[in-house]
């Protein structure tokens, strides 16, 4: 195994480990993690973009298919809102697709800091989807 992905497995291990804390974490086969959190999918992913910059990257699908046209405004005061990652509306064929993106350097964190800065983002992710559902 090369040193790379040694590191980006290492990384993946701790932020599982960190998950499971809140979560039932499934281990996809490409070693990606996937989860839900009060209805939202998310999946953390591992790279190393330079030697000695680990980063974890993790990505919430919010809602999917919302027919209000007032999504992609409601999205944007959510987005000023001082988020952990950056929120986003595409309109798709069923309607508008929210995802809340969140890519941070990792290496060094452990378990118990990660969950926190992880779930800090997934319960923002939550309660963006909730909002927009119950707007909707």
């Amino acid at each position: 195994m090369s040193r790379e992905a040694a590191t980006t497995a290492s990384l993946l291990i701790t932020a599982r480990e960190a998950m499971e804390q809140f979560v039932d974490v499934h281990v996809d086969d490409d070693g990606a993690l996937s989860f839900h959190h009060d209805g939202v999918p998310c999946a953390i992913q591992g790279v190393e973009l330079v030697e000695g910059l680990a980063v974890l990257s993790l990505t919430c699908v919010v809602a999917w298919d919302l027919t209000d046209a007032e999504t992609p405004r409601r999205v944007a005061e959510r987005a000023g809102q001082g988020l952990f990652g950056t929120l986003g509306a595409v309109e798709a064929e069923g309607g508008w697709d929210v995802t809340l993106r969140y890519a941070f350097p990792a290496e060094g964190l452990t378990i118990g800091p990660l969950g926190t800065l992880l779930m800090l983002v997934v319960s923002t992710a939550s309660r963006v989807r909730a909002d927009l559902v119950d707007a909707g």
